[in-house]
């Protein structure tokens, strides 16, 4: 899987990340950083975490169980990462955020700046 990943070893920040339902509700992924990394076998991987209103997440996976992550990088790097194994804490208070986990199921999709722009524009953001 990691022949698709076109980054070196290191750890990357991300401008923006949004954690998407199919209905376009959506929660920010805030301080989100990406990792790069050679696993036992030498295959390059990736993990990535950010901070999150657990409460917003659960209350998206009322919903559905389908949820994917958008995360820009910056300039033409805009990816979706279709239905990424997430991670959180245990933290469910309204007011507080934890950090969450995410790591791809399946490899991460490139998409077009004019087409993160048309998604990202079309969320509606959750609040607390």
């Amino acid at each position: 899987m990691s022949d698709w990943i076109p980054f070196g070893e290191g750890r990357y920040r991300v401008e923006q990340a949004f954690l998407i339902a199919p209905n376009l509700h959506a929660t920010v992924l805030e301080k989100a950083f990406i990792e790069v990394y050679l696993d036992r076998l030498q295959r390059l991987q990736l993990k990535g975490r950010g901070f999150v209103y657990n409460i917003l997440v659960v209350q998206m996976l009322e919903d559905t169980d389908e949820i994917d992550l958008i995360l820009d990088l910056g300039g033409d790097y805009k990816y979706i990462l279709k239905n990424p194994k997430l991670d959180a804490g245990k933290v469910f208070s309204p007011r507080i955020k934890s950090t969450m986990q995410f790591s791809p199921g399946t490899p991460w999709e490139q998409i077009p700046q004019k087409e993160f722009e048309n998604l990202a524009s079309r969320l509606k953001l959750l609040s607390v």
